[in-house]
């Protein structure tokens, strides 16, 4: 895995009843031993950003399930059998079992882009992107246009530090954390019992 996520990690910053995970059954078989599956079903994500995909008895949907592949292009000929785990603004997000990267499947666009190289790193984002929603404050800038410059450092931080480790999630401008991104350094996405909500100007 790129980063070290832990359940304590998590449960720390969110607590435990903010805390998603995934059941082994809810995998088909060929995902269910994985290193991300794993991880999911034992640390799981914090719900807020990031959701992670409903299940019934029959387990999590597959990608044919969820869109028409033969409106894509450029798909993984085995791309059809890999669960949905999740989903980030419009896009499924799908855990490719032999590889343990995160691809998102825009069913708009009817594009799919690999977004993580592994699952570590998808939860990564999505813990420093909520922790950044429910934390920052304009309370203390002088002026609307300097809360908005700092809060456009955080999220570039987000950008840079992940990139380092994992180029996927911000490798252009048109992935899905680039633009959910953008819209949190416009002030979007803040919950309204947060600081930063109760805090933004205007």
């Amino acid at each position: 895995m790129l980063f070290d996520i832990t359940r304590g990690r998590l449960a720390d910053a969110f607590g435990e009843d903010r805390l998603v995970t995934l059941p082994a059954t809810a995998f088909p078989p060929a995902a269910a031993g994985t290193e991300g599956a794993r991880l999911l079903q034992t640390v799981g994500v914090p719900t807020g950003t990031l959701w992670l995909r409903e299940h019934d008895a029959d387990g999590l949907p597959l990608v044919r399930d969820v869109v028409h592949l033969e409106n894509f292009e450029d798909v993984p000929h085995d791309a059809g059998e890999w669960p949905v785990i999740g989903w980030l603004l419009n896009a499924h997000l799908a855990l490719e079992p032999g590889s343990g990267a995160v691809h998102a499947f825009d069913p708009d666009e009817e594009t799919v882009q690999g977004l993580h190289t592994d699952v570590s790193s998808l939860v990564q984002v999505g813990l420093r992107f909520q922790r950044l929603l429910e934390e920052f404050t304009f309370d203390d800038d002088s002026d609307e246009e300097a809360g908005f410059e700092r809060l456009d450092r955080e999220v570039e931080r987000v950008r840079v530090e992940t990139s380092a480790v994992d180029p996927l999630p911000f490798q252009d401008d048109e992935t899905v954390w680039s633009v959910l991104g953008e819209e949190i350094a416009m002030g979007q996405h803040f919950r309204g019992d947060s600081p930063g909500a109760r805090s933004l100007p205007g």
